[in-house]
């Protein structure tokens, strides 16, 4: 033993299970939750049925509508959703409508467009036209898009939480013959969609830094910059309102978490210490390998302890950022290269535990569509429904946000399952790391921009911030 703690502390650490680990573990069981009947969580499994369920809800809704996504794009499909929320309106007056998107990415163009004012054009357009029964708010999470956005996640209508990583437009709701896989779910009751739409309210709305998209005028970000820096403060410490519900037969716990920033962020802690927690297997829904290196560290962990790892993640040609080689290349279209790059480092030093099936990766490809999932199954009993890519830039980054979801009598486990297989049917097991392309195989204009960008250390600084 004496010998033993002589180890460097870092070494140590991995084979002792004291101090933060235990104090971690001791938090996520006393976390508290919402008593949620199993038979009101509904898993739907793919766009198309996610957005039929979205719009049946907006067409029946009596009291209140509230809508928070990274963007609702002036297309076909972000059209259509706000006309059914105006029609809503008119249909029953007294229905509060609000909408909560990201204060920058709704008054750009898309990239590699021409400059324009962005979603908020079509915003003012159609309140002119329908009437200001709809409000449409912009939240500046940080003072530039570059260093963070909302990426919050959750649409409450009357009792029911739709939650899914998906924002507003033709290509997350299928529109036009394309997808975005993503995750779908609905959570019915009444105080967990309570808790849902009085964090937005009170965190969001309330605040002089969060501004109407739909009137003018519409201050400029540099004037909102000292409101932004105090919103930037109040959001490190905002969380949701959770009773501590005690479960009945047929119920399982619900707990929103939110988290935003480097230190101190409880959702980061509360993921690390769920996976740390794991006693035989680790599901991990990723759309860009890049994990944060305490995630590495902790699936490094598990699987010397013996448990059973899977990760899915997008083929890189599945990627929102992929440039066909046949199409004009964009300097964007690097990142999917460096994900892929990331993912063969990973198999590299992984590959005995892939070559027993300890770890699985799973890599998704569906023809011309793309991967946007994300969040955790651990065990049987535990899964994570989150926007949070896992990546550095949602880990110090971006405003996150997860629903924890415990099952301990297995009520949900048919369900996840289910899940699952729908999820792995266009998936592929990487049973080596040698399959995936190098730098070598990849177009010219990637390998010239790749040996540019690794030169100068750049390769690390997009890995993080984009």
């Amino acid at each position: 033993m004496k010998r033993l703690t002589r180890l460097p502390g870092r070494v140590a650490r991995r084979l002792l299970p004291f101090g933060r680990a235990d104090r971690m573990r001791s938090r996520v069981g006393d976390l508290a939750a919402f008593a949620v009947p199993a038979k009101g969580v509904v898993t739907l499994t793919d766009p198309a049925s996610f957005r039929e369920r979205l719009l049946a809800a907006i067409a029946t809704a009596q009291r209140r509508i509230v809508i928070v996504a990274l963007y609702l794009e002036d297309d076909d499909a972000g059209r259509e959703l706000l006309a059914a929320l105006h029609d809503a309106h008119d249909r029953q007056p007294g229905l509060d409508i609000s909408v909560f998107v990201d204060w920058h990415r709704a008054q750009r163009g898309l990239i590699g467009k021409a400059r324009s004012e962005g979603n908020a054009g079509m915003y003012r357009s159609v309140a002119a036209e329908r009437g200001p029964g709809v409000k449409i708010y912009g939240v500046p999470v940080q003072g530039r898009e570059l260093f963070g956005v909302l990426h919050l996640k959750g649409m409450v209508i009357d009792d029911a939480v739709l939650y899914s990583g998906a924002s507003i437009n033709n290509v997350y709701l299928a529109r036009h013959g394309r997808y975005r896989l993503d995750r779908y779910h609905v959570l019915c009751q009444a105080g967990l969609a309570d808790a849902m739409a009085g964090f937005v309210q009170r965190e969001f709305a309330a605040q002089p830094a969060v501004c109407r998209l739909d009137q003018q005028p519409v201050p400029t970000t540099a004037a909102l910059v000292p409101a932004i820096r105090a919103f930037r403060q109040r959001l490190a410490q905002a969380d949701y309102a959770v009773p501590r519900d005690a479960l009945a037969a047929g119920e399982v716990a619900v707990t929103p978490m939110a988290g935003f920033g480097r230190s101190d962020n409880a959702l980061n802690q509360t993921l690390l210490a769920l996976l740390r927690d794991a006693r035989e297997r680790v599901v991990l829904l990723t759309p860009y390998f890049n994990l944060p290196r305490p995630v590495r560290a902790v699936l490094g962990l598990l699987l010397r302890r013996g448990c059973t790892v899977e990760i899915m993640v997008g083929d890189k040609t599945a990627n929102d950022f992929f440039v066909p080689p046949d199409e004009p290349f964009r300097t964007i279209g690097v990142l999917p290269y460096l994900y892929e790059a990331n993912l063969r480092r990973f198999a590299r030093t992984h590959q005995r535990q892939l070559d027993s099936g300890q770890l699985r990766l799973h890599l998704w490809r569906h023809g011309n569509n793309s991967f946007h999932l994300k969040g955790l199954f651990i065990d049987d009993d535990v899964s994570v429904l989150t926007g949070n890519n896992l990546n550095p830039r949602a880990w110090s980054l971006d405003l996150e946000n997860a629903l924890l979801l415990r099952d301990p009598d297995g009520l949900l486990r048919e369900q996840h399952a289910a899940e699952w297989i729908a999820l792995k049917r266009h998936a592929t097991r990487l049973r080596d790391y040698r399959t995936l392309e190098t730098t070598r195989d990849y177009p010219a204009p990637v390998r010239k921009l790749l040996r540019r960008l690794k030169g100068v250390r750049l390769d690390r600084l997009a890995n993080r911030l984009l």
